[in-house]
Order: C-alpha cells, then structure tokens, then sequence
C-alpha cells in the first residue's frame, strides 16, 4: 500500500483532459498587453489551422536535425537503451505474483505481465501475458496506451484498466479480471474519457470521481462531485455521495483502508489550492470537516495507527509539530473521536531533511527521506506504545526509493541509484538485511567521470546547490559543452539518478552534466518549496540564473557552450532563464512547458495551479507574473539563442499550445528558433520506445550543433 496523503493522491490521478478550445475573439483584458493576442488560434489543439502549422514546423526541424550524420547514431544508441532486455523489470507485489508493464521492440505499447518470485530471481524470469496492449490496439483500431490499473484487495485480481488514447491524462476505464485475463463480459466499463479516481467498495460496487456531464467540473476542468456506482446500474443514475465547490482544483470521496483492504472509513477532500485541501470523514450520517492544517493529508494505516502528514506546522492539543512531520493516531479513537483523538509524533526532519514517500508492509511503516539530497530510508514500529525508527542497511551517498511493498508479507524492494552507478534492486523479506535482487546494465562508460556537489549563491543570498558530472579531460578553462536541468516547483524534488541515454548521448562524448536544486522543488522539505511560489517564484528563476553565473564563473563552461533543457515547470523555468539572460546561454530545449502564463489559467489544466503561481486575473497578482512570463518576454531586438521548444498533440495537461504560442512569438520576430510536436505521446512525450529514442536524438542533435560544433567568429 503506497501511502499519500488524500489530496495528493487525488492529484496524482488527475491533471487530466483538456478541450484545447479557444475563442478567436477574446476580450482584451483577458490577453497579454494591450493588443489581442494573435495566435490564440494555436489554442485549439486538433483545429485544421493549428495542425497544418503543425506540419510546416515539424518538416523544417526534421530536416535540420534527421539530416545532422549524428542522428542515425544516437537515436539508435537511445533506442538500444530503452528497448534493452536487460534492464530491470519494476514490479508490484500481488496476491497472484509479481506484475510488471512492458514495453520493447517487440512490443512498442506495452504488455502488463506476471511471474512468480521464485521466476523473478533469476536472470531469465518466466512472464505470463495478462494483457496485450498491441494486440488490444490492433484489434479496436485505437492508439491505446496503458495508464494502469486500480484493483480489488485482498485479491487484486478485479481490475478496473485504465487506456488513453494516444497518450493524454484522460483515460477510459474496463474491468478486467486478472485471473482469466480477459475483460469482464458485462463489466463495469467507462468508454467515456475523463481524469478521475475509480475505487472499490466491494466487488459489486465501485466509487467513481468523474466528468459526469454539465455542472461536474471544476473550473479547472477536474471532477468536484464522488458517485456509488451498483453493479448492473447505469453511472448516470449512480448515488452521488460527495460534492465540492465548482471553484475548487478537485474534489471528492475516498476510502480509507488498512494494508489488509478492510475499510475503515469513508473520507472526503476538497482541493481548494493545488497545495491546499479540507479533509471530511463520514460520522454519524454527515461529513464531518477534520480538524487538521489545509496543508496536511491522511497518510496510511500502521499497526492500527492513522497517519496524518503536514506540510506546516500544526499547534493542537497543547503540542506543535513542524512542517513535514508525521503524525499518528490511535484508529479506534479517532474513528470514535476524529478531531479529539490525541496526536503523538512519528517523525519530524532534521536540518536539510524532508520524506519522500513510504510504504506499508504487513508489520512495518517504511519512509524513503533526504537528508542533504542523500537518500534514507528508515522503518518505523508501534512497540511498548511507542513509536520506534531504525534504518534500513542500504548504501550510503546514494539515492534511495522504495520499489515495491507487499501488504500481505514483509517483503519489500528498494532501489538505490546514483548519476554513474547503474540502478541495483534490493530485496528482503523482512527476516533479514536487503541484498541486491537485480541490477541494470551499464549504458555508458563511466571510466574518468567525475561528480562534484557545488554552491551557488542566488540573488538574495541563498545557497543553491547543484551536482556537476565532469566527463574525462575536462578543463576549467569554459571550454566543456555543458548542459543544465533543474525543476523547482511544486515540492517536486530533482534527484541523483543513473543518467542512461544522457549519459551515452551526451557525457560519454564529451559533454558536462549539471543538476540544479532550486527552491520551488521539494529537497529540502515544505519551506524550500513553499519560500518560492507565487509573489516569489522569481527566487526560482534567480536561484537557476545563479547557478548558471557560478558553472561560468568556475570555468566549467562559458555562456557560448552553456545550454539548459527543462520540462512541464521546467519548461517554464528554461523559458525564464533564457528571455531574462539571453547572453548566459548558448542553448535552451523547452520541452512540453508552460509558457505564456497571463494565459495558462486558460489553457489546458492551468487553472489547477493557480496556488503556485497565483491569478492572473487579480491585478496585484498578474503584475507578479508579468515580471516573468516567457511569451511576453519575448520582444524586438534581443538576440535569443535559437531555443528548441517540443510539445505534443496529445498532452492535455499543460497542452502545446505554450510552446507552439512562444515558437510563433520568435518567428514573427525573426528570431532563430526550433518547434518539434509529436503527434502522441501526452504529458510525457513518446508512448512507445521509438518515439522517446527520436525525442531523444532531436535534442542531443541540437545541443551538439549549437554547443559543441564550431560557428562562425566564435
């Protein structure tokens, strides 16, 4: 059982589908300046004029990059990569063996498969096809994608399967049984698409957060309203349990089960800010509000002790927990009691540390945390009534996750990465240490390869700090092809990790690897993200800009080999970096981003994140954003340095019309620029591995044309 808390979790199965539809008229003080905004046009996702426009963009970057001699060859060594067999195969532990989502040369959209652990042990583990998305595509004609499944405990053998079509948040929804692999002869089916949550009751009866039709959808285009949909019933006539406000970000019923799948109790959110959210149980016929911070959520069920996580810090009951603590509290009590039960303290971070995540086995709590941006993990117990941590004997200096947890057992996976060091899958079942289950191959050779952790200081004095992998040779003379990626929003935290495809394409030949840790993301727990939102989401932009001014300063690179890459908030984040600095960067790749945000409220699921950036329909507000929204930014006579913007057709979550709007600003302008839309592939990018392996050789290709290749007097 994977443990969020209740509004995130919503979140997590949202960010869904968009109508991509724009007025060609629009009021002007809904667009930015004074004149109209003339490509709102481009808003429009599928309109004929916007795919043409599409097409005309697409054949002209193709031809500069698929014609470079180097494109055959990285996208060949990418795709070797992505399809290798050698690579680990994640799974999830189920009563039925263990489940794992595949996808090759063989099988470009994936199979979802089983073995046994027994199987899984060895370097050549039996699979059982359970379900064959190629062959379900072929068979309907549709681009399906598999976007996951949500089971029935304790069996987990009735399934409702989530598809996309071509790849968008938006899914449709079948059930499906796992122990005859097939779909369920008039089963529960969903064959319209929306975003929403899908649990079960009991087999017979599902609760269901979806795009019921006219007055069911937020202004942010989520579902606002929970149904109990009765087997053999149509969902149009299903009992709504559940209703939030039309102007929250979501809203809806949940339930709250232990690790075994008994239910405890119905509880209710509603997202009244992207971090944000009031939380209800169902108490004596009513929804009772819980008396808990709106920055905090229900975390999981352990050793008959609710969880409850903040992310500020909350004073009850004579006691103040800080921001990022866990919190726990007798079951039977709060389930008599929910705002009376009393509180006692699970865990609270240290300096620089912030949790990540957890799990639940059958006897233990397990919580993945960073502490100074190096992984932990610590296992937490109820013993002799109170509560006790050890942690988990696994490599140090190293990024640590927990894979997979069993419910049933003990049994547990975690996994333990490193910029240079394949991926290794540790296992234990609970009786002793973790060992190495599995490891990934090498793609890469590391040999000369060096990774230093640096400071830089931001605008305001703050101390930044980024990871640097040096490739062999390399001088501090600003000579080094260097390419810098960093997130900083939404408490998202940018980790150590095996660098792969980057590695193989880019440091392997001679190219500098930079990872910025800027405020906004989640490092360093609630305060280092919550100190750079809204009114001072500039402080992200600096703390990148900072960083940049240090690599140069260093003489790890110079401005004319310094490129940046970002997607989604890191797209922005490239956006403002190179309109704000031009001259610092030789290279931006702005990847699926948000762009033109005096608009983003507008498009796709924008108006959902409104808590980090603000309104900027509110004037004090939009004057924060105006102080940096890319499109805007971009204006006559400042040299920019031919940034490569790449969106997708299908991605209805932040939708291409950002990048699409900003590519148009620069060609109006005639300015430099590339525009690459795939015409799959969502939020995400590419659906299948040859897709993401020609993402990837398109971007290398233009780094090393721009970075490392020689121009003209330079």
């Amino acid at each position: 059982m994977k443990l969020v808390s209740t509004f995130a979790l919503a979140l997590a199965m949202t960010m869904a589908s968009t109508t991509g539809a724009a007025a060609q008229e629009t009021p002007a003080d809904a667009v930015p300046g004074p004149e109209q905004d003339p490509y709102i046009w481009l808003e429009e996702a599928r309109s004929p004029a916007a795919l043409e426009w599409v097409a005309k963009e697409n054949e002209r970057t193709l031809a500069a990059f698929e014609a470079d001699p180097r494109y055959a060859q990285l996208k060949a060594e990418a795709l070797a990569i992505f399809d290798s067999n050698d690579r680990i195969p994640f799974v999830s532990f189920r009563p039925d063996g263990l489940y794992n989502f595949w996808q090759d040369k063989a099988n470009p959209k994936g199979v979802l498969r089983r073995t046994t652990l027994e199987s899984y042990r060895t370097d050549q583990p039996e699979w059982e096809i359970i379900l064959d998305i190629d062959a379900l595509a072929r068979a309907e004609g549709r681009e399906w994608v598999y976007q996951g499944s949500t089971c029935l405990p304790p069996a987990m053998n009735k399934c409702m399967i989530a598809l996309s079509d071509g790849g968008e948040d938006a899914t449709i929804m079948r059930e499906f049984d796992t122990a005859t692999r097939q779909f369920v002869e008039g089963g529960f089916v969903l064959e319209q698409k929306s975003q929403g949550g899908i649990q079960w009751i009991d087999e017979d009866t599902l609760l269901v957060g979806r795009d019921f039709g006219e007055g069911t959808l937020t202004e942010s285009e989520y579902p606002f309203t929970s149904r109990v949909w009765k087997r053999g019933t149509r969902i149009e006539d299903a009992e709504e349990i559940f209703r939030g406000e039309p102007d929250d970000v979501w809203a809806g019923a949940t339930l709250l089960r232990d690790n075994a799948g008994t239910i405890h109790a119905r509880t209710a959110f509603r997202g009244i800010s992207f971090h944000e959210s009031l939380n209800y149980v169902w108490k004596d016929g009513k929804w009772l509000q819980l008396d808990i911070p709106k920055k905090a959520g229900l975390y999981g069920i352990v050793d008959d002790h609710l969880l409850i996580s903040i992310d500020e810090d909350w004073t009850t009951g004579g006691q103040t927990f800080p921001a990022d603590s866990l919190i726990a509290v007798n079951l039977e009590e709060w389930k008599a009691d929910p705002n009376g039960a009393k509180k006692t303290l699970v865990w609270a971070p240290g300096p620089r540390q912030t949790k990540q995540g957890g799990a639940v086995t059958a006897n233990a709590l397990y919580v993945a945390l960073l502490d100074n941006v190096v992984g932990k993990v610590l296992q937490f117990n109820f013993e002799d009534g109170a509560w006790r941590s050890r942690e988990v004997p696994l490599p140090g200096k190293a990024t640590l996750g927990i894979a997979a947890a069993s419910s049933e057992t003990d049994q547990i996976m975690f996994t333990v990465s490193g910029f240079l060091e394949p991926t290794m899958l540790y296992y234990t079942d609970g009786t002793a240490p973790p060992a190495v289950l599995k490891t990934s191959p090498a793609y890469f050779d590391p040999a000369g390869m060096v990774v230093e952790q640096h400071e830089a200081v931001s605008k305001d004095g703050t101390k930044i700090p980024y990871f640097i992998v040096k490739p062999k040779g390399m001088k501090s003379d600003g000579s080094t092809a260097t390419l810098l990626t960093g997130y900083g929003g939404f408490q998202v935290p940018r980790l150590p990790a095996y660098l792969g495809s980057t590695g193989k394409l880019w440091v392997e030949k001679g190219g500098a690897y930079v990872l910025a840790n800027l405020r906004g993301g989640g490092e360093f727990g609630p305060m280092w993200h919550q100190s750079a939102i809204r009114e001072n989401k500039q402080r992200t932009w600096d703390d990148f800009i900072a960083v940049a001014e240090d690599l140069v300063k260093r003489g790890f690179t110079s401005p004319r080999r310094l490129g940046i890459q970002g997607g989604s908030q890191g797209g922005l984040l490239v956006g403002t970096a190179f309109t704000q600095r031009p001259e610092l960067f030789g290279a931006a790749i702005v990847q699926i981003p948000l762009f033109d945000m005096l608009r983003y409220h507008l498009i796709g699921r924008g108006a959902s994140w409104i808590g980090e950036y603000g309104d900027p329909r509110i004037p004090e507000q939009r004057k924060w954003i105006e102080g940096y929204s890319p499109y805007q930014k971009i204006v006559p006579g400042v040299d920019y340095p031919a940034p490569f913007l790449w969106a997708s057709t299908a991605d209805d979550r932040t939708h291409p019309a950002h990048a699409r709007k900003g590519a148009a600003r620069l060609k109006e302008l005639g300015q430099p620029y590339y525009y690459f839309e795939d015409t799959t592939g969502g939020h995400s990018g590419g659906v299948d591995n040859d897709q993401r392996a020609k993402l990837q050789a398109l971007q290398f290709v233009y780094l090393m044309q721009r970075l490392m290749d020689a121009r003209g007097g330079e």
